[in-house]
């Protein structure tokens, strides 16, 4: 890494302040803190893990995450990380599947299923300069937008409390969330320099304090959390079992298209150039090996915190110094029970006002990535059916009632698996002529 002091924090290189890179990197880390750790509560109660496993489980998620990261920022070969401005952390897109297969199996089929996963994800990401041609902008753009239109669930019931919680739905969870929003979008508008750029932080940070004024804080969970602890490989064991390696490979293969989609996103609006076919190598494979990793030490399969890529694109802080500090700050948490939980006494409300603009961030850049074609009858059919399929199949439960178990688990859970599907079919079987002669015809009427 180029080492040249007080960069910008706007330069990919170089070291910015201290006093900018703090904050900036600790914005980073709260906006995914408490998802990174959600998947792997999730995963522990299904399975009926114990306490102790649970703990183990949350702080392997943090740990993986914070070394996935460190691989894809600072690549230490040109074929194992991206090197761009990203954050990876334990995937929601896996989490339909891993409730499916913690029901039926045990946590070692899950590990054992996601070494093999991880191992396919690496042979994606070797052979992506030959099926590159599978994943043009129309196709990640797809994706992306999904992917924020997915999105918007979740933060609609982080803003209303949480699903689940004795208060869902308050008028005073919403009123948390609407001023954690109200200074979010104040800060980013209305401000300039670091309060500009650390405007999720600063929201995060208002919402916070008055939740904590009405009665909405608890700190009972920092107050039971240890102070150091060593995750050690293969605590959980490994199994093989062919119905959970399937499922998790096909996963796999989703997540890396969603990877393309982020490091896309990443590269075109944070850094105002198309990704190079290294970067998107390099990031297929340092996620699979980042998936291995957590197979072997129990941590959840990673992936692009879209949100994250969400603060890159909204604020244009690149810096991989900033990216690197917040790995460091996770990796700590992974180590210090303690300051993990500090992290995840935010209420959920404070969370889903102050993410919910970046989620709309996310589908507004799908639709950027979109619009770099033309919107003929083709891109028009792809991007349309892809989402209506995508979307439509999570929003009407029991509309694959009659499909196998394995077949409702991978298609019918996740919208990005089926918008995925959809567009690279589509852009493979309908025929270009028609829209390159449509285009020229577009362009000789405006002429």
């Amino acid at each position: 890494m180029n080492e040249k002091r007080n960069a910008s924090v706007f330069d990919l290189n170089g070291i910015p302040k201290m006093s900018q890179t703090l904050p900036l990197a600790l914005q980073h880390v709260v906006a995914m803190i408490v998802g990174c750790v959600t998947p792997a509560i999730i995963v522990a109660g299904v399975t009926g893990a114990s306490r102790e496993d649970q703990i183990i489980l949350i702080q392997a998620a943090l740990l993986i995450s914070a070394v996935a990261t460190l691989i894809q920022v600072f690549p230490v070969h040109k074929y194992c990380g991206s090197g761009l401005p990203v954050i990876m952390g334990a995937s929601f897109a896996y989490i339909p599947m891993l409730i499916s297969l913690g029901s039926r199996f045990d946590l070692p089929t899950i590990f054992g299923a996601q070494l093999v996963g991880g191992a396919v994800a690496i042979l994606v990401g070797v052979f992506y300069k030959k099926i590159n041609a599978l994943f043009p902008p129309i196709v990640t753009g797809t994706v992306v937008f999904t992917i924020g239109l997915s999105l918007y669930p979740t933060a609609v019931n982080y803003m209303a409390g949480g699903t689940g919680a004795a208060d869902f739905g308050s008028p005073l969870n919403w009123a948390i969330a609407l001023f954690t929003l109200g200074v979010v979008l104040f800060c980013n508008h209305f401000t300039k320099g670091i309060t500009k750029m650390a405007s999720i932080l600063i929201g995060m940070a208002c919402g916070y304090v008055l939740a904590l004024v009405l009665g909405k804080v608890s700190f009972a969970p920092v107050a039971e959390a240890g102070w150091f602890q060593i995750t050690t490989p293969l605590h959980f064991g490994i199994k093989f079992e062919l119905t959970s390696i399937i499922s998790m490979t096909i996963m796999c293969i989703v997540g890396s298209v969603e990877a393309i989609g982020d490091f896309t996103s990443t590269a075109g609006c944070g850094l105002d150039r198309e990704a190079t076919e290294n970067e998107m190598c390099g990031g297929i494979i340092g996620n699979g090996i980042a998936c291995i990793l957590g197979g072997l030490f129990g941590g959840i399969p990673t992936a692009t915190f879209s949100q994250n890529v969400g603060i890159v694109i909204m604020t244009k802080v690149v810096n991989r110094f900033v990216i690197g500090m917040a790995a460091v700050i996770i990796l700590l948490a992974g180590f210090i029970p303690k300051f993990a939980s500090l992290l995840t006494t935010i209420p959920s409300c404070v969370l889903g006002g102050a993410t919910v603009s970046v989620f709309a961030m996310i589908a507004m850049t799908g639709i950027k990535l979109i619009v770099k074609e033309e919107l003929t009858a083709r891109t028009i059919s792809i991007v349309g059916l892809s989402v209506a399929v995508g979307i439509g199949v999570i929003q009407a439960p029991g509309c694959l009632g009659l499909f196998p178990d394995w077949a409702r688990t991978i298609f019918g859970e996740s919208a990005v698996v089926m918008s995925s599907i959809m567009s690279i079919a589509l852009n493979l079987i309908l025929p270009r002529e028609e829209a390159e002669a449509e285009a020229r015809v577009y362009e000789a009427e405006r002429a």
